[in-house]
């Protein structure tokens, strides 16, 4: 009886696999599908007419993500120059373009675009994260320090600000 239960728990066992990788690929098919069609629309509509800054933010967001960051940034700028998006949505144009500048290594350009974002919305954790992450990159460990105890101060439990933080504070205190 164990002989043909164990071919038969094998092949159960691979069926499943099976399935579970057959749903994470489908998903991902869906998913990739959704984003190329909004891109299409986007460039698209945006290429015919002028459109609303969430639209240039939207479609910079996908560019980014696509890392496509020059044509990304060109979108952000878009919708800043709009005038339209105030507080909490202008902010977030601004750490976008920050981190389209960053990924592209132009830490001060980045350093820029997330104090524009930071003047807007002084507890916005992200681009305080960003803002000392940058300000790392440019060899600069006290601001950036500054900038990641600040993130703790609003959120206490945020774990990319706990991390970096301990770490250069350890720097700093080797070094002194």
């Amino acid at each position: 009886m164990d002989s043909v239960a164990s071919p038969i728990l094998y092949i159960s066992l691979l069926l499943v696999l099976l399935g579970s990788v057959a749903f994470f690929v489908v998903r991902q098919v869906l998913k990739t599908r959704r984003i190329e069609s909004a891109l299409s629309r986007l460039q698209s509509k945006l290429n015919k007419e002028k459109g609303t800054a969430e639209e240039y933010y939207e479609l910079g967001s996908i560019l980014l993500d696509k890392r496509l960051f020059t044509q990304a940034i060109a979108q952000f700028q878009k919708a800043i120059k709009l005038e339209t998006l105030e507080g909490q949505d202008l902010a977030a144009v601004y750490n976008a373009l920050g981190f389209a500048y960053f990924a592209q290594e132009q830490y001060d350009l980045a350093i820029k675009q997330y104090k524009e974002a930071l003047k807007l919305l002084p507890e916005y954790v992200t681009a305080l994260n960003n803002l000392g992450h940058s300000y790392e990159r440019k060899q600069l460990a006290s601001p950036a320090l500054e900038c990641y105890e600040q993130a703790l101060v609003i959120e206490p439990s945020n774990q990319t600000a706990k991390r970096r933080a301990e770490s250069l504070r350890k720097r700093l205190v080797t070094s002194a």
